[in-house]
């Protein structure tokens, strides 16, 4: 089957033509138009220039994704379209122009979950990896756990309360300087600073519980900064970096551990922008092979938002029957 993929659900516009079928899943084309240079002079994602960029990339890249691809809309068997959760102008660029789309050509249309996007990206690169499993979702808006029972049937068992880790790393890295985003920066640095030179508090949460708070650490965090400059002291952004990301680190290890033997599953999958993160990567490693699990990390490119991993779950929804017709909104809660 050939599935025309279409992601919009913040500050990258992405097109992808992916083939999927029993025991085959290829990516043909997974064009990505990247708005980061542009939010950067912000700081952060400005939602309606997000939107507007949407606007103006989003028919170019599609007609790319065909042409790199190798095929034409009538070829297409099935548009899988991002519709929630995410910034709800974004995504109605996304959502409105495929509806057009599959309408116009008499093609199935399908919605898709952001969140079960990033977990079927596992599937793009591990063609053995079948439900059930558990998979950690680490990104700008969410930190959470979920046990995979189904292609499409997903049970969260844990989660942040408040901020996620990346909006954490980019909120801290925002503070002492580094080029947005904040994490990726945050990543590299943190090789170069002593992690054990600040002690912060966990997010992990105590107690039985699966979930997580980053409030406290980031709050925790600005103080000592600011405890500092008032002395008339610029900290070692390198130390700051280290301790910050091993707290989190050891946090997400933590819960993990956890979430794996109240899950009992035997494969983790690690999805989400900031499952590019190689600290995260490193310790998550570390934990399955120490546990026999088997674990499942996507290339860094099928870490961030694109239109593949819209595709490849659009596929399992498209089995399971998930059609949408023109009345089909976009939202911005999962």
């Amino acid at each position: 089957m050939i599935i025309l993929g279409i992601e919009s659900s913040c500050d990258e516009t992405s097109a992808a033509v992916v083939r999927m079928e029993q025991g085959k899943r290829q990516i043909l084309s997974n064009i990505v138009a990247s708005q980061i240079e542009t939010h950067r002079l912000y700081g952060g994602v400005v939602p309606e220039i997000a939107s507007r960029a949407h606007i103006e990339a989003v028919s170019r890249i599609t007609y790319e994704a065909l042409e790199v691809a190798g095929v034409s809309l009538s070829d297409v068997e099935c548009v899988a379209v991002t519709s929630h959760p995410g910034l709800i102008g974004a995504l109605l660029v996304g959502v409105n122009f495929a509806k057009s789309l599959a309408y116009s050509r008499n093609i199935p249309l399908v919605p898709v979950n952001h969140v079960k996007a990033h977990v079927a990206a596992a599937y793009l690169e591990y063609e053995d990896l079948e439900p059930p499993f558990l998979a950690l979702v680490v990104s700008g808006g969410h930190t959470s756990f979920y046990r995979v029972d189904g292609y499409t049937d997903f049970c969260e068992i844990g989660s942040t309360r408040d901020d996620a880790a990346g909006e954490a790393f980019d909120k801290i890295g925002r503070v002492i300087g580094m080029p947005y985003p904040g994490g990726a920066a945050m990543d590299k640095l943190a090789y170069e600073g002593d992690a054990s030179a600040i002690k912060l508090p966990s997010p992990a949460l105590m107690g039985d519980t699966l979930d997580f708070s980053f409030s406290g650490l980031k709050t925790a965090t600005l103080n000592y900064i600011n405890s500092e400059r008032q002395k008339g002291v610029e900290p070692s952004h390198e130390d700051i970096t280290a301790s910050y990301t091993r707290t989190i680190v050891d946090a997400i290890v933590k819960k993990t551990d956890m979430a794996l033997s109240a899950s009992g599953a035997r494969s983790l999958v690690l999805a989400g922008g900031v499952a590019a993160n190689s600290h995260i990567r490193r310790g998550l490693t570390e934990l399955c092979e120490k546990r026999g699990v088997h674990f499942c990390k996507p290339s860094m490119s099928l870490c961030s938002d694109n239109a593949a991993m819209v595709a490849a779950a659009g596929y399992f929804e498209y089995l399971s029957g998930n059609f949408a017709d023109t009345s089909l909104n976009a939202s911005a809660a999962d």
